[in-house]
């Protein structure tokens, strides 16, 4: 017979992937133990086994529950907004799930490819998930490059590099705030983007064309 849950285990669960997301991000998943895991948490191996099998078991609840808000907080945002105003919003909405979430974010960027391939192709249907609704508000902005599938990938994800790699600099308190930072991304996003056209983006396109 299975050992029954707790009144509290869905609070416990939490809080040690909260505290193993800290211990991934500082060590490292290769170099991190379940050991260093469980004092981190406070909890004894045998607890921590309770609720982890493994660190892979770990890692992946980490990592869809990380992506699991993203698409919360995306799926959020109205669809009836006009198109900028609709690319302003998500990306200040991805900007806030990140201000308390570096480790998760930092595990996601280094970490996903340690998961075995089922795993980590869940995870990555949800990434892929994420992008499409980023792709799709860049081409309501801009339908030229919305109608160049080509053109709208490395757009799409040149926007994510600028959020996705905020966390190597960006501090909270400073000047610039994450209101001010997505303000700064959208404007370099839709201002640049209308300079674009096929040819310029690509010249070996242009030249065969």
């Amino acid at each position: 017979m299975a050992r029954p849950r707790s009144a509290d285990y869905d609070g416990k669960r939490q809080a040690i992937l909260d505290r193993s997301a800290a211990v991934f991000a500082k060590h490292g998943y290769d170099r991190a133990s379940m050991a260093q895991v469980a004092k981190a948490c406070k909890v004894s191996k045998a607890l921590l086994y309770h609720y982890y099998v493994n660190k892979a078991e770990l890692l992946f609840d980490i990592l869809q529950a990380h992506l699991q808000e993203l698409l919360d907080a995306v799926a959020a945002v109205s669809k009836t907004l006009p198109p900028r105003q609709r690319l302003r919003a998500l990306v200040g909405a991805l900007l806030e799930v990140y201000r308390d979430a570096d480790d998760e974010h930092k595990i996601q960027l280094n970490e996903l490819s340690k998961l075995p391939t089922k795993r980590r192709n869940l995870l990555t249907d949800m990434e892929r998930d994420l992008v499409r609704e980023f792709a799709d508000a860049i081409a309501a902005v801009n339908p030229a490059i919305g109608a160049d599938k080509v053109l709208l990938k490395p757009v799409t994800m040149s926007l994510f590099g600028m959020i996705n790699w905020q966390f190597m600099w960006f501090s909270d308190g400073k000047p610039l705030t994450r209101e001010d930072y997505a303000d700064l991304v959208t404007t370099l996003l839709v201002e640049g983007a209308a300079a674009l056209t096929p040819a310029q983006a690509s010249p070996k396109r242009a030249a065969r064309g």
